[in-house]
């Protein structure tokens, strides 16, 4: 049950969210932001600009401010430190000098190394402290592990002022287990070293899952588990009941009804394991694929195309990009199958991901890759099957496995309290306790009546 201010009312308190994206694409930072204004919280939604250009609209009551940080493209000097590195490349010495460089830093500096080795991160603080200055916000809450230190030092300016602030770190990742995000021997040190640093500023840490959970206490010594949060679709999400007509998935690929259809929807990279659905393609006669995904004219999908032409099997491939989150269910909902062929990274082994609820609500079978959670989940539901990760022929056979009877794989989600246990709004509840301790009425001024609303 959500809740909304009515006209005149004073709000329970200000709110600040942070965020190291363009917001368009993060479905649960537009789910979050949205669920706390609807429950009377005045939120603003803090982003980075894709294009070094200033952004604003608004998602229902929320304000969303996309920051500049540079424009992508725009050279970057040639420095001292920038020479010498090209030179250790040419000479075959990069990597070898940056490891020992960095466990230098680390000896040297502890914590406060990520200055050295990913000054890069002072880039959040320039573009974001100011305006979280200005907004003079009740409560910061930081999306993942870059924000955390935007929000920790806002926190720290604050009350240095004498303002009441609270923060919430809501880890999307465990960073330990992550995939560099850059080909870099100090870009994961760097980024663990940040995250260490300001952990321990958050009032209230949330996560998405309940293993996360534990292993972010463990990992910073956290006086409570943090709370979980799943990333699960909303109420009109799981109705697949869109607020405008969409075509559907078929329409778009121009697929008949009988054609079998497997759908990814998601992120587009190597470690997600997509290469898998391509290779087991020449395996499955008239077997077709949908790729729902962020970038669909990128170097990594082309390579998926070339690979399945040089398969002879293009025609069986069909690629498209996002489309917005409250279509999502109701778009997947058209596919016999959701795939999810992640790879085994430490992260992907703990959580329930996004797709995984998506194709939950659309009632698909799911065919996942033998990560821990997701895996054990399906086998315990009966909601699809488990192959090996990477294993095109045991793709092949779960494929095959579902389609035979896919009304049984379909039965799980006859389970009573199944799916309404998967959805935001419980997820949204959860959160706003989160807040209401953290910011009691007192201290927001005094909490007015708000009237309860559904959806």
């Amino acid at each position: 049950m959500e809740t909304r201010a009515g006209h005149g009312e004073r709000s329970r308190g200000r709110v600040v969210m942070l965020v190291d994206n363009g917001v368009r694409d993060d479905s649960r930072v537009q789910k979050t932001a949205r669920s706390a204004a609807a429950a009377g919280w005045d939120v603003t939604l803090l982003g980075r600009s894709p294009d070094g250009e200033p952004q604003a609209w608004r998602i229902g009551d929320v304000r969303v401010r996309l920051l500049p940080m540079g424009r992508p493209g725009e050279p970057t000097p040639m420095t001292p430190r920038r020479r010498a590195a090209a030179l250790l490349g040419r000479l075959g010495l990069r990597t070898p000098v940056e490891r020992a460089y960095t466990g230098l830093c680390l000896r040297w500096y502890g914590d406060r190394a990520w200055r050295r080795l990913q000054p890069a991160l002072w880039g959040y603080e320039h573009a974001y402290g100011p305006v979280v200055d200005d907004l003079a916000p009740d409560l910061i809450h930081a999306n993942d592990f870059r924000m955390l230190g935007v929000g920790a030092r806002a926190l720290l300016r604050a009350r240095a002022a004498g303002r009441r602030v609270k923060l919430v770190w809501d880890a999307h990742e465990f960073l330990p287990g992550i995939k560099p995000w850059s080909d870099n021997v100090r870009w994961l040190p760097a980024h663990l070293a940040h995250e260490r640093e300001y952990a321990r500023y958050a009032d209230a840490v949330v996560t998405v899952s309940a293993e996360l959970a534990r292993l972010l206490q463990r990992e910073h010594d956290l006086p409570e588990p943090p709370a979980v949060v799943l990333n699960a679709p909303d109420r009109t999400e799981a109705g697949g009941r869109p607020e405008r007509d969409v075509p559907g998935l078929r329409a778009r690929f121009g697929l008949g009804g009988t054609d079998p259809l497997l759908v990814y929807g998601g992120v587009a990279a190597p470690q997600r394991g997509l290469d898998v659905l391509v290779e087991a393609l020449p395996l499955l006669a008239g077997v077709h694929v949908a790729l729902v995904v962020n970038h669909p004219d990128g170097p990594y999908v082309r390579s998926l195309t070339a690979r399945a032409a040089a398969l002879g099997v293009g025609d069986r491939l069909h690629v498209r990009g996002y489309v917005p989150h409250d279509e999502v269910v109701a778009l997947l909902a058209g596919a016999d199958i959701g795939v999810i062929p992640i790879q085994h990274w430490p992260n992907h082994e703990i959580a329930l991901i996004t797709k995984f609820f998506e194709y939950s609500h659309a009632r698909l079978p799911i065919v996942v890759s033998d990560v821990r959670a997701m895996a054990g989940t399906v086998r315990a539901t009966g909601q699809g099957e488990v192959f090996r990760a990477g294993d095109a022929e045991d793709l092949a056979r779960a494929v095959r496995a579902v389609l035979a009877d896919p009304a049984r794989y379909r039965a799980a989600y006859d389970e009573p309290g199944r799916l309404a246990e998967w959805t935001w709004e419980r997820q949204a509840a959860e959160l706003d306790r989160v807040y209401a301790r953290l910011v009691p009425a007192a201290a927001a001024g005094g909490r007015v009546d708000v009237a309860s609303r559904v959806g």
